[in-house]
């Protein structure tokens, strides 16, 4: 997708109904998208990011929505498996600091044995997926309803989730 994108066909994408994958090119392409998922989500957002990319996930639009999700409902779960949080960390990510206030928040830093995957993605409500197969490139796809793609991008998220720990700068500070 470009910028000459209709706005009235993103806008008629419905989570959980519209099935068709869309061409995602540019941090533009991913960040509209990534938009759109998230205000539809109501249940759970996974995500899997090499270093939490701030073009996409420190910016106050998704930074505001997701305040809003987990401020209006506790039983709304926000996940994310982070390869390399301390980057994140030391540039002050909002969505660290966001994780600190809301209990349904919560980053893990990946595995020993998983650090070498190079893919990225985004799972809403286990059925719309943003899949980008080079975590470094905002080359992908956006689908909003595509329960067996999200299905297994969600099973290797879960299994890498399990034996992931929490990093030690990502904790919550008890005052």
């Amino acid at each position: 997708m470009t910028d000459t994108s209709p706005l009235d066909y993103w806008l008629a994408l419905k989570l959980g109904e519209s099935d068709t994958e869309i061409n995602l090119e540019t941090s533009a392409d991913v960040q509209h998208a990534t938009g759109l998922l998230i205000k539809q989500a109501s249940n759970s957002i996974e995500i899997h990011s090499r270093e939490l990319d701030a073009a996409l996930y420190d910016r106050s639009e998704f930074i505001e929505t997701i305040n809003r999700l987990c401020s209006t409902s506790k039983l709304f779960n926000l996940r994310i498996l982070c390869q390399n949080p301390k980057t994140a960390v030391n540039r002050g990510h909002r969505l660290i600091e966001l994780s600190r206030k809301h209990s349904n928040i919560e980053i893990r830093h990946v595995h020993n044995d998983y650090q070498n995957y190079n893919e990225a993605f985004l799972i809403a409500d286990c059925t719309g997926l943003i899949h980008r197969p080079f975590a470094d490139r905002y080359e992908g796809t956006v689908n909003f309803n595509d329960p067996v793609s999200a299905r297994h991008r969600y099973d290797y998220f879960t299994e890498v989730w399990q034996r992931s720990e929490p990093h030690p700068d990502l904790r919550r500070l008890h005052i």
